[in-house]
């Protein structure tokens, strides 16, 4: 399966330093000792061997982080994480399903934009972007089915979800100029769902048939039934994670606003036990101080139900000082801790030591 990444990645590093410049000031790493959960995002590579994932994570450890998000199943990078005392938690992809044999066998299941478009057959933007819709039951049977598979491994310690929302309405700014598109206002072939199913069970809630509403675009009623969908996912989710007594988190977009606004994506009512908002400040065209404002933002909203631990892409930055700089603005406004994505090298890890002893938990 495609990175999730690889789609918005290629609008938003251009003009971006792809590596990070080195600094003095962060040559040695300093142990985090402040109580910080820090995370990594990672795709694991098959062909490593054991020892050098022992070293790895044993540095990872050491640096401050606590978890990692493995992309894919793979009991060897699982178990080497958590012999160095990690949590190897499986990032599940959840609504955005591509499977060839799902496609062939229930297309029925996708969702379907304004237009009347399906995802199946007619995918925006790119083509692994094939969203199902939360709607019908069959795809909520086979997204918890999935994660009892996955849970029922012992040397997986818990379920982070992904993709876990609709079909983008409206991209990242950044990537507009990327894809050839405006989207000042939200257009309908990437307007999603209006499948039977969505009308039949919107009519039921509300009284209301979508067809009769002019601007359907601007319901709020609309957008609040397509909220709840997800979040009844996620709930369901939620159920089978408590039932093995695992954690369950999510990967969400970077504040409650941008989330419901961009992907009908009402993350802070969801059942979980921690979220990592992908707060990119480079996707929407924003300065490293806008981390900061992004978790208080979320941290506010949420309201102590879960943990915070703010998403960070390492390429956004410019060097390791500004690095250091957005990693300490997040744990400042309240974030539990950074998940990051990218290339965790050794300056990075010293990066992150620093940041988090130069703030207290």
């Amino acid at each position: 399966m495609t990175s999730r990444r690889k789609f918005i990645i290629a609008g938003c590093v251009a003009g971006v330093t792809a590596g990070l410049k080195p600094s003095s000031v962060l040559a040695v790493p300093v142990p985090s000792g402040n109580g910080w959960k820090h995370w990594v995002w990672t795709n694991p590579d098959k062909k490593e061997k054991e020892t050098d994932l022992r070293n790895r994570y044993k540095k990872y450890y050491k640096a401050g982080i606590r978890g990692i998000f493995f992309e894919a199943d793979s009991e060897l990078h699982f178990r080497a994480a958590k012999a160095e005392g990690l949590e190897a938690h499986r990032w599940m992809w959840t609504m955005n399903r591509g499977e060839k044999s799902l496609l062939e066998s229930h297309p029925e299941w996708y969702a379907v934009n304004r237009k009347g478009e399906s995802c199946a057959d007619k995918p925006p933007y790119v083509d692994y972007y094939r969203w199902l819709c939360p709607s019908k039951p069959e795809v909520k049977q086979y997204l918890t089915d999935d994660v009892k598979s996955i849970l029922s491994k012992d040397y997986v310690d818990g379920i982070h979800l992904d993709y876990v929302r609709f079909c983008d309405v409206i991209l990242p700014v950044n990537l507009w100029d990327n894809y050839h598109i405006e989207q000042t206002r939200e257009l309908p072939e990437y307007d999603y769902c209006y499948c039977d199913a969505c009308r039949d069970k919107f009519r039921s809630w509300r009284g209301i048939s979508i067809d009769d509403v002019r601007y359907p675009e601007a319901s709020l009623s609309w957008r609040e039934f397509r909220y709840h969908a997800v979040t009844d996912i996620v709930s369901e989710i939620s159920k089978v994670a408590s039932s093995f007594r695992k954690p369950l988190t999510a990967a969400v977009f970077p504040t409650p606003e941008v989330a419901r606004r961009n992907v009908r994506q009402d993350w802070t009512n969801w059942k979980l036990n921690g979220v990592c908002p992908m707060i990119y400040h480079c996707f929407y065209r924003e300065n490293v101080a806008w981390i900061g404002n992004a978790v208080a933002e979320g941290v506010n909203w949420l309201n102590g139900k879960f943990p915070l631990y703010a998403g960070l892409f390492i390429p956004d930055f410019k060097g390791l000082e500004e690095m250091q700089k957005g990693i300490e603005l997040a744990l400042s406004r309240g974030a539990r801790g950074v998940s990051l994505f990218g290339d965790v090298n050794d300056d990075v890890l010293a990066c992150l030591a620093k940041a988090s002893a130069n703030v207290r938990a």
